[in-house]
């Protein structure tokens, strides 16, 4: 497939360019950080999201929602790169979408997506138990109680963890702590009974959660798929959230490198404008074809999910990778580009810095990436 986006993937795309730039500029984003707002978003630009469609944007039309392709839903996720916006869309339109749109049963779809769609359930997957990526080393514990389960341990790095209305916990009912055997996900109540939530603000002024279970109890209806099967279906969401991140790096990267241009343009120096320097205009080149590239190692990732490519699981580790690595170098280059100034809060260049270390960190690093990438070709 030629790597084009067709006519209403590009409308949706310069749809959300407008929408965003106009009703969620980064000095929402600054605004939210700087008045220690609750929720680390915007319920109002998330409720105009909403209308538009975007919270069920990837979830099927027989739920409410919009059924519509991962490229065009990851262009979206790629302008909201560009603006730096917060919103519930990455942990409850993706991530918790698809999770429970191919393994829930249909009752859990009836009680979950529609709302989901409606933008008045939001979800967060509580999967990592250190500060490293490590989705089959699971020591957190579901025992069988009763008719149903009991758990008990703790969760770190819960992205929107301490505003989501239910959890996918991912708890260990068998084998090895390091076993990729033995993991069920289960949908637990955030106000559940022995559930405790501790908001974290992270350098990017996004917020995860760090949660404790204390012998939380859930029926067996909790169940989310198949009890001891639950990291194939987790990987593949992992792998469906790696390349929106990978979208939302692309656009990072972009903006990072329209702004630094737009600065080298302006800034005067011995009496000349900086981007009139050679050495500045090479590392703008060459920051121009990288980032080129990793667009279309994106849109080639993204059109893999909608052709339930054989090569998903290799793309998403490619994918991932590169965007990371270009995210990091672009906004490095902005931050040097931009001089001293570029340190500055006063500068908004700094904002998308930490936005790209954290991203590139979320589902796996460039290093992460490449091992699997690897052992997946066999090495």
């Amino acid at each position: 497939m030629a790597l084009l986006l067709d006519e209403e993937q590009t409308m949706l795309r310069d749809a959300a360019h407008n929408f965003l730039s106009e009703k969620a500029p980064i000095s929402e984003l600054r605004g939210l950080r700087d008045g220690r707002d609750e929720t680390g978003y915007s319920k109002h630009t998330w409720s105009a999201m909403v209308e538009m469609g975007w919270a069920g944007i990837i979830i099927p039309e027989a739920y409410d929602g919009l059924g519509f392709s991962h490229v065009g839903a990851g262009m979206v996720m790629q302008e909201m790169g560009r603006t730096l916006t917060p919103s519930p869309y990455f942990s409850t339109s993706i991530v918790g979408a698809t999770l429970i749109a191919a393994n829930g049963r249909d009752e859990q779809k009836q009680m979950l997506l529609p709302g989901m769609a409606a933008g008045t359930i939001r979800t967060a997957l509580a999967l990592d138990e250190s500060g490293r990526h490590r989705p089959n080393q699971i020591a957190m514990r579901a025992h069988t109680a009763d008719n149903g389960f009991e758990l008990s341990g703790s969760k770190q790095f819960v992205l929107d963890g301490h505003i989501a209305d239910k959890l996918i916990v991912a708890a260990r009912t068998s084998d090895d702590d390091r076993d990729q055997a033995g993991i069920t996900l289960f949908l637990v109540d955030a106000d559940a009974p022995g559930v405790t939530r501790r908001r974290s603000v992270m350098v990017d002024s996004r917020n995860a959660a760090r949660i404790h279970f204390d012998q939380v109890r859930v029926s067996g209806d909790a169940v989310l798929g198949e009890v001891g099967g639950g990291f194939a279906p987790l990987d593949t969401a992992l792998d469906v959230g790696r390349m929106y991140l990978a979208a939302e790096m692309a656009g990072i990267a972009e903006e990072s490198f329209v702004r630094t241009i737009d600065y080298l343009k302006q800034r005067d120096q011995f009496g000349q404008k900086i981007g009139s320097f050679q050495a500045l205009q090479h590392r703008a080149a060459h920051l121009y074809s990288e980032i080129e590239l990793a667009k279309s190692v994106v849109l080639k990732g993204l059109q893999a999910l909608d052709e339930n490519s054989a090569q998903t699981r290799q793309l998403a580790s490619m994918v991932k990778a590169k965007a990371g690595s270009v995210a990091m170098l672009a906004t490095n280059e902005a931050v040097q580009m931009h001089g001293g100034i570029g340190m500055t809060d006063d500068f908004d260049i700094g904002f998308f810095m930490k936005r790209a270390r954290v991203a590139q960190e979320t589902f796996g690093d460039a290093a992460f990436h490449m091992d699997r990438l690897a052992t997946l070709s066999g090495y």
